[in-house]
């Protein structure tokens, strides 16, 4: 399997939608097109899922047998990783180190969830009811049963292709469940060879079935479809609240991973070189192009002009550039829309009397690159880049007195997906891991990530979970089964 075929299988794909163009965002040149697959797909996806749940195929063998099957799908990735990774760089715009990275830890998904397989059990109970209608049953027995929810909708974002696949298509299947899976129209390359493995791993055909084309049309067409039972989206908050209206006609069951606006709180006596490093790329990697990403700072007043000074270096001396630029360690934007969106925050921000401290101009080259930019002097109350996820390099840093005054500012947001606290204070940092309100709560560390450790966000920052046993949860429905013995 070549990264050539995999381009080719893409554009000859059926569809009866308009012509969407696939494009390098480090060269703004097209790699490819093909037509989107739009609501006559996904009828006809959601038919074959909905057969092969019906039929048993998949969620009737063995739970030993679906996890070798997952088991094998890993080791496939694991062997294909150099295609994957030149993929994703690819098509996201990735620095091939970066890319790399990131593949290592999708084949994972598989076999962690390959473990679940055997251990999806529920719970017996002894019941305590005495008189009313338990009176006319001499004794009784209740326990519970889990089971998959049948046909689920996996949509999953163009700023990590291939991980939040595998984050998401992994519980479902280790779960039983069939699915229809639509990933960006933006980034949808590496779908196509994720595709052709999970048949050649042994997922019986029709259980996995992935649709591409525009939210508009086939991510539409999957929420509001009748038989889905579930759907799982991971992008902005405005796109889950479409979802969540999608799938009222019928209830459908919603796992959202959504936006973000987290929080970095940086004391005077925490390790101040490491803090303002991490609190640098945990907003530029990526070029902030990641639901975690720290954009807004908050630094204690004595050290606020030294850590400012600090993320703005690194900001100016980081190198942009795609996949063939030598050294390259920040990726472009990932279309010239999300460009255009990130540069309307940092004009508009000038306009409002933001100060630019470093960066905050497109990079004089081809690509969609936007110079790592650290703003201040900015009112909380009314600038939208400040209140408004922009999903760029772009980092905001206020300074804060005390304890009181940080946790206010760090939670005066929608927002609620991650938040980190560097201080050597370990009694002050465990109390902002409870005060700070986040689904997630790093101290002293950010961008951390484990297979096993849950994620999902507070506030507007979506419901539900995935990864670890929340993750696979999520697939499965809860029946109470009561006996008269």
């Amino acid at each position: 399997m070549t990264v050539q075929s995999v381009i080719d299988d893409l554009a000859k794909r059926p569809g009866t939608g308009e012509v969407i163009p696939v494009i390098d965002p480090a060269t703004e040149e097209q790699i490819t097109e093909f037509r989107d697959a739009g609501p006559q797909a996904v009828n006809e996806a959601v038919a074959r899922a909905k057969a092969t749940y019906q039929s048993g195929a998949w969620t009737d063998l063995p739970a030993r047998q679906r996890a070798k099957v997952l088991w094998r799908l890993a080791d496939l990735i694991d062997e294909h990783a150099a295609e994957f990774a030149e993929l994703e760089s690819l098509d996201a715009g990735m620095p091939p180190a970066q890319a790399e990275m990131i593949v290592s830890t999708c084949a994972e998904f598989y076999r962690y969830y390959a473990g679940w397989c055997t251990k999806l059990n529920g719970s017996s109970y002894q019941v305590q009811m005495e008189g009313g209608v338990n009176s006319t049953y001499a004794n009784m027995h209740a326990y519970t049963v889990k089971e998959p929810y049948g046909v689920v909708g996996l949509i999953y974002p163009w700023n990590g292709p291939l991980f939040n696949a595998c984050a998401k298509v992994a519980p479902a299947l280790a779960a039983g469940c069939s699915s229809v899976v639509k990933p960006a129209e933006e980034t949808p390359l590496s779908a196509v060879l994720l595709e052709r493995l999970i048949a050649q791993a042994g997922v019986p055909e029709g259980v996995t079935n992935f649709v591409i084309g525009y939210g508009a049309t086939a991510g539409a067409a999957i929420t509001a479809h009748p038989d889905v039972e579930k759907v799982a989206f991971t992008g902005s908050t405005d796109v889950g609240k479409e979802i969540m209206r999608n799938s009222a006609d019928n209830l459908k069951k919603v796992t959202l991973e959504l936006g973000g606006k987290s929080p970095v709180l940086i004391y005077e006596d925490a390790d101040l070189d490491m803090a303002i490093m991490m609190a640098a790329m945990g907003i530029f990697v990526h070029s902030g192009q990641g639901c975690v990403c720290g954009s807004r700072i908050f630094v204690q007043r004595s050290v606020y002009e030294r850590v400012v000074a600090g993320i703005a270096m690194i900001g100016e001396n980081l190198v942009l550039g795609g996949p063939k630029d030598e050294g390259a360690m920040i990726s472009p934007l990932v279309s010239a829309k999300q460009l255009e969106r990130v540069m309307g925050y940092i004009d508009q921000g000038r306009k409002d009397g933001v100060e630019v401290v470093s960066g905050g101009y497109r990079v004089d080259r081809k690509g969609y690159f936007v110079k790592p930019t650290v703003l201040t002097n900015v009112d909380p109350a009314t600038s939208r880049l400040y209140r408004e996820e922009i999903f760029g390099p772009v980092v905001t840093i206020l300074p804060f007195d005390d304890d009181d005054e940080a946790v206010a500012m760090a939670n005066d947001t929608s927002y609620g997906l991650a938040a980190t606290a560097w201080t050597t204070n370990l009694a002050r940092a465990h109390n902002l891991g409870k005060r700070l309100q986040a689904g997630t709560v790093t101290l002293n560390c950010q961008l951390v990530f484990d297979h096993n450790v849950p994620f999902g966000g507070y506030k507007q920052s979506g419901m539900g979970h995935e990864f670890g046993y929340e993750g696979i949860d999520g697939y499965l429905k809860t029946k109470s089964i009561w006996a008269a013995l």
